[in-house]
Parts: structure tokens; sequence; C-alpha cells
């Protein structure tokens, strides 16, 4: 009975890490697609500009596929040491992400006005060489979101050092319309637009959340009762 129910865990645990590893392979494969085709897309810190969303993709797909990886070996040779490795890797993981979600929430006033402060620095990396990735994701955030600059759209005159945004701030985009008049550019800020966008999916986010919490936990539960059915497995037989 008990070497059937270790055949049982044994099983589940190798299909789902490797449905585990075969997400991670999916992430890494969008990342480096992401890198190689849109020039790391998506880079809006200029203190961080290596924080981009290929890059971001590129490692969580890396780990993902590594942690999968010891726990299909681990499962399938009833290894103690990978099963244990696995387990330590996940719930460190898992305990770095809920840090992370406490640590926001008690100090999202300071992140916000940070937020602001470095998206602004960023400004002006605006269309300089080697900076592709920060002006895509600019120019696309402010045509799908309707909206122009950080905090206002008056930020981009610091950048410029005159009366201008950028094109994909206009109503209606045409070649230099960033130099007609304040009429003809979108007047909603781009952090606040945003930031509003994000909490209209707060559901969503909160489900995705969830199920990511749900889903570690379950390979937390696998590892450790394959782990204990192991070690009293060496037990009886010796």
């Amino acid at each position: 009975m008990a070497h059937n129910c270790l055949q049982c865990i044994k099983y589940l645990m190798f299909v789902f890490n490797l449905l585990f590893w075969l997400g991670g392979c999916g992430i890494l494969g969008v990342g480096i697609w992401l890198a190689v085709t849109q020039g790391n897309f998506a880079t809006l810190s200029s203190s961080f500009p290596s924080l981009s969303a290929a890059n971001l993709l590129i490692v969580t797909g890396t780990f993902v596929m590594i942690i999968g990886f010891v726990g299909c070996i681990g499962a399938i040779k009833e290894n103690k040491c990978l099963l244990l490795s696995f387990f330590i890797m996940l719930l460190i993981i898992f305990l770095l992400e809920l840090t992370v979600v406490i640590l926001f929430f008690v100090y999202t006033d300071k992140i916000d006005k940070y937020a602001q402060r470095d998206l602004k620095k960023g400004l002006h990396l605006y269309g300089t060489n080697g900076n592709i990735g920060l002006t895509n994701a600019w120019s696309i955030i402010q045509t799908d979101f309707r909206c122009c600059g950080v905090s206002n759209y008056t930020d981009w005159f610091e950048v410029y050092n005159t009366t201008r945004v950028p094109d994909s701030c206009c109503l209606e985009f045409s070649e230099n319309c960033g130099l007609h008049s304040p009429g003809t550019w979108w007047k909603a800020p781009c952090y606040e637009t945003v930031k509003i966008w994000l909490q209209e999916n707060l559901l969503a986010v909160g489900i995705f959340g969830l199920c990511t919490a749900m889903v570690q936990i379950l390979g937390l539960t696998f590892a450790m009762t394959m782990y204990c059915q192991v070690v009293k497995a060496d037990t009886y037989c010796a």
C-alpha cells in the first residue's frame, strides 16, 4: 500500500514538474524573442537599465526551468537530496515573493515617489543612442494609454528645453506634431493612468498571484510528501 502511494506521488510530482519545466521553456523563449526583436523593449528605468521585460522573462524562465528539472529528476529517481533541494529552492522563492508583496504594501507611498522620480530621469534618455528600448516603451505607452509625460505633459519641456513633446503625445499623430500647441496633445499623466488601469484590473492580477502561490504550495506539498515517503521506504528496507 505504501509502495503504491509512493508511486502515485512520484508520477504526480513528475508530471507537475514537467509542466513547470515546459512553462519555464515558454517564458525563456518569449524573453529571448523580445530581446532579439524588440531591443530590450520596456526598459523605462534609468537607474536599472537592465530591468527590461526581456531580461526579467529570461531570468524567470531560467530559474523555473532549473527548479522544474531538479524536481523531475528528483521525483523519477526518488532521490532524497534532489527532492530536498527542490523543496528548499521553491520555499526560498515563495518567501521572497511574499516579502516583496508585504514590503510593497507597507512602502507604497515611498515606492510611488521614487518610481515617478526615476521615470522622469529616464525621460532624458528618450530618443538618444543606445536607448531604443526606453524610446519604444514610452512611445507605445503614450499612444495606447492616451497620456503624456510621467505626472504632466510639461515633464517633456525639461527634456527638450522648449515647449515640445514627443509625437506619440499627439491626439492625431503626424510628423513633428509635438511642436504644435498643447491643445493637440494628450493631457492625462501616464503614471496615474497606468496606475488606474492596474487598479481596474486588480482582480485579474490577484487571481494570477493566487494561482501562482497555489502552484508553488502544491509543489512544496508534493516534494515534502514524497521526501517523507522515500525516507520511510529506506527506513523500512533497512
